[in-house]
This record gives structure tokens, sequence and C-alpha cells, in this order.
């Protein structure tokens, strides 16, 4: 099973993707991985993508194609695969089909913009230990304290409101074009688009995933 995951920040990919991956024993694979196991390697590729970040530059998009044609042929991928951050724009997704890297399945978690918006703006964490908290979902004993030490908790920078807003805004702007790339895709190579309502409890939508997915394999 080869599958791409699509969702804006919020929506929970992370969290799912290791599902998947348990379930389904593929490999999930984010892009941030990836170009630190790239820049570990020290193979030709990995030296050009760590020249690349060393300079402070975007990783091109023929890089990228590189860095997944050569993960996905790795022993953990022999089952599937599931990518999670790429693609994030049309050309990219061209480049995986021109590169003929074949998909099963894009599955979209979509949550509406104020639930994302409640999630990310009330996550706090414990910098010394990474313990993450949330002031609705998940929160401290003692508001803004770790429950285990007691230190104050603080809200990542990528987490302020007006970030968040302009995180969500660059995810419609730029990715969820996606979206409409695959349902109007209709020759051999293109993957099914699914749908996930990420609304509910994780328990709850992993289920929705589970199930669509048992529809795919099976029909396959």
């Amino acid at each position: 099973m080869r599958l791409i995951l699509l969702g804006c920040p919020g929506a929970g990919k992370g969290t799912q993707a290791g599902f998947i991956r348990d379930k389904y024993n593929i490999a999930a694979i984010s892009t941030g991985d990836m170009l630190r196991a790239a820049i570990q390697s020290g193979t030709p590729l990995g030296n050009t993508v760590k020249q690349i970040v060393a300079d402070g530059k975007l990783v091109p998009d023929d890089v990228m194609i590189a860095l997944v044609a050569e993960r996905i042929v790795q022993a953990d991928c022999a089952n599937g695969f599931l990518l999670d951050g790429f693609p994030r724009t049309i050309p990219q997704a061209d480049a995986l089909r021109d590169n003929h890297i074949a998909i099963d399945a894009v599955l979209e978690i979509r949550v509406p913009d104020t639930q994302l918006l409640a999630r990310l703006s009330g996550r706090r964490v414990h910098p010394a230990s990474g313990r993450v908290y949330h002031t609705f979902y998940h929160p401290p004993k003692v508001a803004d304290r770790d429950d285990v030490t007691g230190e104050p908790l603080v809200q990542r920078p990528d987490d302020e409101e007006e970030t968040v807003k302009k995180r969500i805004a660059l995810y419609h702007a730029t990715t969820e074009p996606l979206v409409k790339y695959y349902s109007d895709l209709n020759d051999q190579q293109a993957p099914r688009l699914l749908t996930i309502d990420g609304t509910g409890s994780v328990d709850a939508v992993s289920q929705r995933i589970f199930n669509v997915l048992s529809a795919v394999s099976t029909s396959d």
C-alpha cells in the first residue's frame, strides 16, 4: 500500500501516520525525517542536501524526488509506504508521476479551520522533557505548570495564534489545490482520493481511516 497523507497543520497527520504504519506494516516517511537521514548518510545526494540546507535554501523539487525514489526502495518499504509532507505543491505531484512513483491512494484528513486554530494555539510544552499539554484537550493539573516538575510550560512560536492562522492560510493556498489535482486525474496512474473527517477522538478518526483503506485493499 503506497499512500500520500494530506491535511492542514493540526489535522492529526503525524499521529494517524503512526497508526497507519503500525497497522499495515509500512514505512511512514516524513519530509523532515527523510532530509535528516539523507544528510547523515554521507551519500552524494545526502551531501547535496546538506549543502543546500547549510546555505539556507529550499530543497529543489528534483532533489526531493531523488530522495523519495532513493528512500522507497529501502527494505522497510517492501510492504509499502506513506508520504507525510510530500508532495506539497502541484509541481511536486507532477514530478512524482513523471518519475513513475506509483501511489495507490491519497488520504486527506479534513478539519474545520476553527478547530485547527483551537487545537494548535492551545498547545503548551515543557521544554526540558518535551511533554505536551493542551489548555482544553489535555490541561496540566496546575495551569501553565508541568505535572511532573512544576516548571513553567511554554507556547512554541509556531503555536501562537497569528502564526497558526498564517500556517493554515499557507496550506490552503499551496497544498490544498492537490485535492482538486488528484480528484481530476482519471488515468491508470491516478491514485484514489479519500477524504476523512478528522473531527472527534483520535480513535474515531483512526477507525474511519482503517475503514476506507480496508475497502481499497479489498477492491484491489
